[in-house]
């Protein structure tokens, strides 16, 4: 299972760090992503990380302001969200896909959700 944690409500322009645990997968071996779903809209891409870590992706709407990180010893990945405005408030998803599969196809969290006011 996929499951995320730290979710909640602060104010904009304050931080935020979400965790994503992974269990009975081998972790190493997946990329993991962050996506969310804010109401009324498509659930969208935020950042992903490469299964080896080196590499990281960001959506141009968070670039700058959102680190995604991973601790293959904890299977467990990180969005460090920064400078937070009130158009981040959306569930957010983590999702883990093998390399070259597509994320629709791997295993997902229920979400948590990140409100930021105004």
């Amino acid at each position: 299972p996929v499951e995320e944690s730290g979710g909640g409500l602060v104010q904009a322009g304050g931080s935020m760090r979400l965790s994503c645990t992974v269990s009975g997968l081998e972790f190493s071996k997946y990329s993991m992503a962050w996506f969310r779903q804010a109401p009324g809209k498509e659930r969208e891409f935020a950042a992903a990380i490469s299964w080896v870590g080196g590499n990281t992706y960001y959506a141009d709407s968070v670039k700058g302001r959102f680190t995604i990180s991973r601790d293959n010893a904890k299977n467990t990945v990180y969005l460090q969200m920064n400078s937070l405005k009130p158009e981040d408030t959306a569930v957010y998803y983590c999702a883990a896909a093998l390399r070259d599969t597509s994320w629709s196809s791997g295993s997902w969290g229920q979400g948590t959700q990140v409100t930021v006011t105004s």
